[in-house]
């Protein structure tokens, strides 16, 4: 990768521009396996992490066959994850998502489900789908909503005008009827952690919503990333002078599985960040997927090793 600001690093997958060996990431303790259901979205925000949109289908859906062969690889490979985790484009696009969502709860795993919570998530079939699956799968189950921010001014800014209010429909419905929720929000408004914690909080219990906005790994906020802005490259001697492990970085214990357009299988993908970069498109199983992970890209600086960000839980 070359821009402006990071011109001549990124280049090498082993070697910084500097000439220092560059830092890798082992998958030590697989936790998470994502799926991208596909890239298409019911509404396009201003500055998605994976450019979904109404038109955007570099990435296709999933289909819920495909979901349960990366299932059985799973006990193949004995990896040991608890959570099996959807995120898009919009999951409740993909007409599989509810049987996605089943299987995967059948095998006894967590399931966390990334949604805006709006229209594709309250049409009556879904909605149906959801609450057979709440009646044996209530504490399994968990709904992420993106929320970018806590008021409607501010979250409409970034998804367009209405789409708060939507939002917490769905939310509300969700509510009532008992399912586990946590939000996703962004750091991008300029204020410290507590005051939007305190915003969340404000939000949640104005809704009566059960979601703690102290909790990091309930409440996330997701910095914002710009390739544009320079950011160093992680060396192998970062890990003492940060006084971080390996083990702290999401690749050590998550991979995820796209399907590109046109492909005739699904691959197995290094970062939930970076669907489109080839050179983190890791095969088409999870045995392909078991090698360590280069941190050649400024994602894995600014995102993960320096803003200590994580898509799970």
């Amino acid at each position: 990768m070359k821009d402006n600001a990071n011109f001549g690093k990124f280049e090498d997958a082993f070697v910084t521009a500097k000439g220092e060996e560059r830092a890798h990431v082992a998958l030590t303790d697989p936790q998470t396996l994502w799926f991208n259901t596909g890239t298409l979205c019911n509404i396009e925000c201003e500055n998605c992490y994976i450019l979904s949109s109404p038109t955007n289908d570099a990435l296709v859906y999933l289909t819920a066959d495909e979901v349960s062969d990366y299932l059985d690889q799973l006990e193949t490979r004995n990896w040991g994850v608890r959570e099996i985790a959807f995120t898009g484009g919009e999951p409740f696009m993909n007409p599989d998502m509810v049987e996605m969502t089943r299987r995967s709860l059948e095998r006894g795993y967590e399931v966390l489900i990334l949604t805006n919570a709006m229209l594709p998530m309250q049409r009556k079939k879904v909605k149906e789908g959801l609450l057979e699956l709440h009646k044996d799968y209530a504490s399994k189950l968990t709904f992420r909503i993106s929320v970018d921010h806590w008021s409607a001014e501010l979250h409409d800014k970034e998804r367009g005008k209405g789409s708060f209010d939507k939002t917490v429909t769905g939310m509300e419905w969700l509510r009532d009827n008992g399912f586990q929720m946590a939000v996703a929000g962004r750091t991008v408004w300029g204020e410290s952690d507590a005051e939007s914690r305190t915003g969340y909080a404000e939000f949640y219990a104005k809704h009566s919503f059960e979601i703690d906005a102290q909790n990091p790994g309930i409440t996330v906020l997701f910095p914002e990333m710009d390739e544009k802005v320079e950011v160093p490259e992680i060396t192998t001697a970062c890990w003492g002078i940060l006084d971080k492990s390996p083990t702290q970085v999401m690749c050590s214990n998550s991979r995820m599985v796209v399907k590109h357009k046109g492909a005739d299988t699904p691959s197995v993908i290094a970062c939930t960040l970076l669907p489109y970069e080839r050179e983190f498109d890791m095969g088409p199983t999870l045995e392909d997927a078991e090698k360590p992970v280069q941190l050649n890209h400024p994602h894995c600086a600014k995102f993960c090793v320096l803003g200590g960000a994580s898509c799970s839980a």
